[in-house]
């Protein structure tokens, strides 16, 4: 099997703890505005990918990093994209239960897949296809959205959120295929979001306390981890053959849920949770499979 395909499998995991862990952070923030906590979560994305760059330069030279040609409208498209992702899925979570707003962000994969074969043109293979919409079954049982005409809008939100990050995603393996270097990537998306909020912020900015100033400093060094993982995953690997393990980020959070704020799994839940081990599995072979051949 390509060293690159475990690779994809690795840094995805990765990603996932990551930004499971960056909404139980979220979540212990309290009663901040999402936009705000938008801001928080991408000034340290920002800083982190600012020194990894700085890093870069002195050691390979500012060529090291040079935008290649053809990339600025895709690092637009992935920044625009990546900014209506964090902010459908912050506003989700802040007026939806949070089972209906994971749901709603876990449309990403299928989505990613879209965009991969509608942007790049990445064949989209009938076992993995299959796998991703098994496992997104295995996510209904998991999360049991509720949805109601009341919260329309922020499941609107919350959808638009799915598809921006899906969106995002396939615009990542674009620039890979570019040549376009994962730290640019990640401080362009970074410095573009942070421009997007900073007006409302400006104006809107309510004051924190303490903890959650320190919450919101501990989601964005996950979401910056989560950032960096997924990056390098879809730099390694199609979206259709590693999208499906992106649903492990359930597992985790129930798992975190559990550990830190009680939560225990019904037996719904745990038949989710073996649905989307199953199909990870499946795919994993599959394509050890195929690589064998």
């Amino acid at each position: 099997m390509p060293k690159n395909y475990i690779k994809g499998i690795i840094c995805i995991l990765v990603s996932s703890l990551s930004f499971a862990l960056m909404a139980v952070f979220v979540h212990l923030s309290g009663d901040v505005p999402f936009i705000q906590k938008t801001f928080f979560r991408n000034s340290v994305t920002f800083v982190i990918a600012a020194a990894a760059l700085l890093r870069e330069i002195r050691k390979n030279g500012i060529k090291s990093i040079s935008v290649p040609k053809g990339s600025i409208k895709f690092l637009f498209l992935r920044s625009a994209a990546g900014t209506v992702g964090i902010l459908g899925n912050f506003y989700a979570i802040d007026h939806l239960v949070l089972s209906d707003a994971s749901i709603l962000n876990k449309m990403s994969p299928f989505f990613a897949i879209l965009f991969s074969f509608l942007i790049i043109g990445e064949s989209i293979r009938l076992i993995p296809g299959l796998a991703v919409i098994i496992a997104f079954s295995g996510a209904l049982l998991v999360v049991k959205p509720s949805f109601q005409f009341s919260s329309m809008a922020p499941a609107l939100a919350g959808l638009a959120g799915g598809i921006g990050a899906g969106l995002a995603y396939a615009c990542v393996r674009k620039l890979s295929k570019q040549k376009c270097t994962g730290t640019v990537v990640i401080i362009f998306f970074s410095a573009f979001s942070l421009i997007c909020v900073a007006p409302y912020l400006i104006a809107n900015f309510q004051p924190m306390t303490l903890r959650q100033t320190l919450c919101l400093l501990a989601a964005g060094a996950s979401a910056a981890a989560g950032q960096f993982t997924v990056t390098a995953a879809y730099y390694s690997a199609p979206a259709s053959d590693i999208s499906v393990f992106d649903y492990f980020q359930v597992i985790f959070a129930a798992l975190l849920g559990f550990f830190i704020f009680g939560q225990r799994p019904d037996f719904m839940s745990m038949c989710g949770y073996l649905i989307i081990i199953v199909m990870a599995v499946l795919v994993f072979f599959y394509n050890r499979s195929k690589a064998d051949k």
